[in-house]
């Protein structure tokens, strides 16, 4: 009997990590050619107004400056950045490459300058004469179907969108109930802060009519698309190649003004250009995230099963639509209701624009504040019918034998197809986190004052989405030397997709992972690719790794055959060679051999699902909160790594205690952007949240994808927002706290807690 490979569900340290612990990841900033210009951007410092005029005769006349590229040089019709999912009312909202007769953020690209050095390029911007006659501001929610202020004319809202999610008969649901309650809670606004800032080198081969651009993440295929339709070449004149990249976190990597800017100057000037942000610039320009508030009700029977919900939720978009900004909009709409069994859903989620840097999405996208606002209202509900708040969730969560299990439909529909949660048993990640965190051994210390702290514990469940489709492509390339090379249409972001895939071909292949080189992301790859979004890169990439390996193998065996004079069936194929009944062997690298292959998934999700609890102290002399113990359980169908996997979730988790505890992107009433640097908006370190613990499992594979495995590189941030509260408002009940707004900043605690003893 021969032994098999099973690196899939081994620890398996990541391979990318020697490089950078070493010094030599390669990024956009360490790329230099021979010839290269500098770029910066004179970004708007009005928040909304009418251009005047833009003067860079000053700028131009400066010591090695070569060009200030406006709207006027561009051209008109002046592009228009593309939408990713389409949207039949979101066309007048799109953002153009650059300001032209408005500005509608502080941050808006006006002028791209082009210099000898990067400080000659910073030193013009200060030499520009922009006159904008300033109007007023949008800044706070105004009805979705009104407006004193217009932001696009020729329309008549400042409603680029509404998703309606229906289920059921809503108005029977609330008509039965034994019990409703409406209430109204806001998430701020925030970004996603990859440690790396964006970056981008374009070159022009004018012999060849060739472009390429370096600085590709997330999207390289969709961009290349993008990009060819705005500059009128065709799309395989145009490659996007891939550097190593500090972190996406579902921002960084999609298509901004920006891109286009660089290569349009590039063609026009025949140098390369290179432009690489500033933290401060970052935070005007890369798409914020959340901000979004709601007025939902719930209706239950009088045993707390809950029968329906309904509602309006709003969503601040920022200045325009950008290429995914409609994501958390739609998805705050259909997974609000997250893991429970819901009959019967009325939800209007509107995209609200406003005079802000334009939103898109934000690890967890939509899902992180529907858990938010369905966790809080369960906790508020079950507090006010007498029922326990676990009690109140294990009888509404969905079973294993309702699977596949429905969710709301959506319209419009955006492209996602149907949505339906594919395998699992809710209550068993639930059953396992209060184990895990000692709830029933710690019930006692709720909301009881100890050492002049309160104590609170704070329950959520989730679901996550993942392996969005349509499909994702492979290619596996035999070496001479015997070893593999793969290549994937799936980008790295810093999920480790380098040692994730060698795991899977080296099962697939039977080889070990050493001879396995993995080749990702640039579109000099493959024809096509999908890019790395919504928890897909391993379910969807993974999955064609496997069926291309069925390829090779296949095509080996058959020539192994030939080569054998012995039938295919008859050949054991493993290690790298085909052994016939004999003991006669040919090595694969014999022959040369390459294979192709796709995955698609019918455009069927998978759905990663856990529980996650926390327990908290509160001193309500300052409002801080401490967090004494945060535990995550999920089922992730099949673990392929379980470092990589625990990196991920705890990472998550840590990600989400930030968007809790501290972060927020402020504005003033003018629109002016409060926040430029590390010092307004604060992170979380490892040292503020040493006690976090994820624990996933791996109980019920999807039955959508040949490795069984479901998206998870989300899921940890996804319950946190609405755990904490919970655990903050359990612990201040006997104050009369009740928490309905994020952040929990220690002032805003203790502000809650005077107004409270009034």
């Amino acid at each position: 009997m021969r032994n098999t490979n099973s690196f899939i569900g081994s620890p398996v340290k990541r391979t990318e990590d020697l490089r950078f612990l070493r010094g030599r990841g390669q990024f956009v900033a360490d790329l230099k050619r021979e010839g290269q210009w500098h770029a910066a951007v004179l970004r708007s410092a009005v928040a909304h107004g009418r251009i005047v005029s833009i003067d860079a005769m000053a700028a131009l006349a400066m010591p090695g400056i070569n060009a200030v590229v406006t709207a006027k040089e561009i051209g008109h019709p002046l592009p228009t950045i593309p939408f990713r999912r389409p949207n039949p009312s979101i066309a007048p909202y799109a953002q153009p490459v650059i300001a032209d007769e408005f500005v509608r953020y502080v941050g808006e690209p006006i002028a791209f300058v082009l210099a000898d050095s990067e400080e000659f390029a910073e030193d013009a911007l200060q030499h520009i004469q922009v006159d904008i006659d300033a109007l007023p501001a949008v800044i706070t929610r105004q009805a979705p179907t009104s407006g004193k202020v217009l932001l696009f004319e020729g329309t008549n809202s400042n409603c680029a969108s509404t998703f309606h999610a229906r289920k059921g008969a809503i108005d029977d649901a609330f008509r039965s109930a034994a019990y409703t309650r409406r209430e109204e809670f806001r998430v701020q606004r925030m970004t996603a802060l990859p440690m790396e800032t964006r970056g981008l080198l374009a070159e022009w081969d004018e012999a060849g009519g060739r472009l390429t651009i370096s600085g590709a993440a997330k999207l390289p295929f969709f961009n290349r698309k993008a990009m060819a339709g705005m500059m009128g070449l065709p799309e395989e004149s145009i490659d996007y190649v891939e550097y190593d990249v500090g972190g996406g976190f579902g921002a960084r990597g999609e298509f901004y003004p920006e891109d286009f800017l660089v290569a349009f100057a590039a063609r026009k000037f025949g140098h390369p250009i290179k432009w690489v942000e500033d933290r401060r610039e970052h935070f005007a320009s890369m798409a914020h995230s959340r901000e979004t508030e709601c007025d939902i009700e719930m209706a239950l029977d009088k045993q707390g099963v809950i029968l329906g919900v309904r509602g309006d939720i709003y969503v601040d978009i920022g200045a325009y639509v950008r290429p995914n900004g409609m994501t958390p909009v739609r998805n705050v709409a259909q997974f609000l209701t997250g893991p429970y069994r819901i009959p019967a859903i009325h939800l209007d989620a509107h995209a609200l624009v406003s005079n802000k840097v334009p939103s898109g999405t934000y690890r967890g996208p939509g899902r992180f504040e529907g858990c938010f606002f369905c966790e809080r209202l369960l906790d508020i509900a079950a507090a006010e019918m007498g029922i326990d708040p676990l009690a109140i969730r294990r009888r509404n969560l969905i079973r294993a034998e309702e699977m596949p299990y429905r969710l709301a439909d959506l319209e419009p529909n955006d492209g996602f197809g149907v949505t339906a949660c594919d395998s699992g048993d809710y209550s068993s990640t639930f059953d396992q986190c209060l184990r895990e965190s000692r709830w029933e051994e710690k019930r006692a210390l709720q909301g009881q004052l100890i050492e002049g702290r309160y104590h609170g514990l704070g329950i959520g469940c989730f679901i996550e989405g993942g392996g969005s489709g349509p499909r994702e492509n492979a290619k596996m390339t035999v070496e001479r030397d015997g070893s593999i090379s793969v290549y994937v249409g799936s980008s790295a972001v810093g999920q480790g997709i380098e040692t994730i895939f060698a795991q899977i071909a080296a099962d697939a292949l039977e080889i070990p992972p050493d001879r396995i080189r993995i080749l990702h992301g640039s579109t000099t790859y493959l024809a096509e690719g999908f890019g790395s979004y919504g928890s897909r890169s391993t379910v969807m990439g993974g999955s064609a790794i496997v069926v291309t390996a069925q390829a090779l193998l296949q095509s080996f065996r058959i020539a192994a055959a030939k080569e054998l004079d012995t039938p295919p069936e008859k050949l054991v194929v493993a290690d790298g060679t085909a052994t016939a009944p004999d003991g006669r062997r040919v090595a694969l690298a014999e022959f040369g051999l390459s294979a192709d292959g796709s995955f698609s998934n019918g455009s069927k999700a998978t759905y990663t699902y856990g529980t996650a609890a926390a327990h908290v102290a509160v001193d309500p002399g300052t409002g801080h909160v401490e967090v004494l113990d945060y535990v995550v359980v999920d089922d992730v169908g099949r673990v392929i790594n379980p470092l990589t996997l625990h990196g991920q979730v705890v990472g998550a988790a840590v990600q989400g205690l930030g968007s809790v505890f501290s972060e927020e992107i402020l504005y003033d009433k003018d629109g002016q952007l409060l926040v430029g640097s590390l010092a307004d908006y604060t992170i979380p370190v490892a040292t503020d949240y040493p006690h976090v613990h994820g624990i996933s499992l791996e109980l019920y594979p999807s039955p959508n994808n040949p490795l069984g495995a479901k998206g998870a590189g989300e899921g940890g941030i996804i319950p946190v927002g609405g755990v904490l509260t919970n655990a903050v408002s359990a612990a201040l009940s006997s104050l009369g706290v009740q928490l309905k707004e994020l952040p929990l900043t220690p002032p805003r605690i203790w502000e809650l807690i005077r107004a409270a003893q009034r």
